[in-house]
């Protein structure tokens, strides 16, 4: 195969375009023996004979012409080339992959994305709803570019591998029965609710945080009932079986006869965190999605 050397296609192209040798040596800033010389470098490498003298002066031959015509198609692609990388650099282009847990895709990645599509159209964004465990094991391998996950799940700072950063803090709110003694009172603890039927999962990171919420208020939660779906648990409070911590962000509309409280004291909160592999932070769509993800967070209630 031919040795092909762009920098050369380019001389060539440029004498093409210019008639002369002395032109083209000042289009490139360069001398007219360097040109000649890069010239007949090229001719050797490829083999067949570039350039014929007409008259005092030299002429392309069909060689060199059947050459550029191909040459073409690989200086447009250059082009193309050129130009998605400078808008890689700028943030404005590139793929990123994100592993996030079930909550933060409909609250923050999805608003993420769509304010992308208008800010920065050609980064693109790929989702894999993943939790804390796998986001971080697809982080490592190199299959997720990002991992949202809650903070207590995630690796700690002393871990090599990853930069971890605070991204928000999302409030718990308490799911009652409409007709809770409680559903209308003017000040709500969580130290009030100590003797209800709680209802969360039997063990995973929603039983972890109900647990942990409850115990910093004073007391350990009684588990009424065990369920790790929205729907489920809600419905379980709707039929007056129990109550529930509910994030914000989840921003799960209940039925009806549910009652979704703000804590006024002691609110629990559930701390969201991104990561990436060390260093990616730097890369700009990462920065760009990351950006994105910031702005996409709900106003602190």
């Amino acid at each position: 195969m031919a040795e092909w050397d762009i920098r050369k296609l380019q001389i060539l192209r440029t004498l093409r375009e210019e008639g002369t040798v002395t032109a083209t040596a000042e289009a490139l800033r360069m001398t007219p023996s360097a040109v000649s010389q890069q010239l007949s470098n090229l001719a050797r490498q490829l083999g067949v004979p570039l350039l014929e003298a007409h008259g005092r002066r030299v002429r392309l031959t069909s060689a060199a012409r059947l050459v550029l015509r191909h040459a073409e198609a690989v200086f447009e692609q250059l082009e193309r080339a050129d130009a998605e990388l400078a808008a890689y650099v700028r943030g404005e282009a590139g793929q990123v992959r994100v592993g996030a847990f079930s909550t933060a895709v409909p609250a923050l990645v999805v608003p993420a994305v769509r304010a992308l599509r208008e800010s920065a159209p050609g980064v693109s964004v790929r989702v894999r709803e993943a939790e804390a465990a796998e986001a971080y094991d697809l982080l490592a391998a190199g299959e997720v570019d990002l991992a949202l996950s809650l903070a207590a799940h995630a690796p700690t700072a002393r871990d090599p591998r990853f930069h971890v950063a605070p991204l928000l803090a999302d409030p718990l709110d308490v799911a009652l029965p409409r007709d809770h003694p409680l559903a209308g009172a003017a000040v709500l603890r969580l130290s009030d609710l100590a003797g209800e039927s709680w209802i969360f999962g039997g063990s995973g990171p929603w039983a972890d945080i109900t647990r942990t919420a409850c115990e910093t208020a004073g007391f350990s939660p009684v588990q009424g009932h065990a369920a790790s779906g929205w729907t489920a648990i809600l419905a379980m409070v709707e039929a007056g079986m129990g109550v529930a911590l509910v994030p914000r962000m989840a921003a799960v509309r209940g039925p009806s006869a549910v009652a979704m409280r703000e804590l006024t004291e002691d609110r629990p909160v559930r701390h969201v965190v991104t990561a990436v592999r060390r260093g990616a932070q730097e890369a700009p769509p990462v920065r760009r999605v990351l950006d994105a993800l910031r702005k996409a967070r709900p106003a602190p209630g």
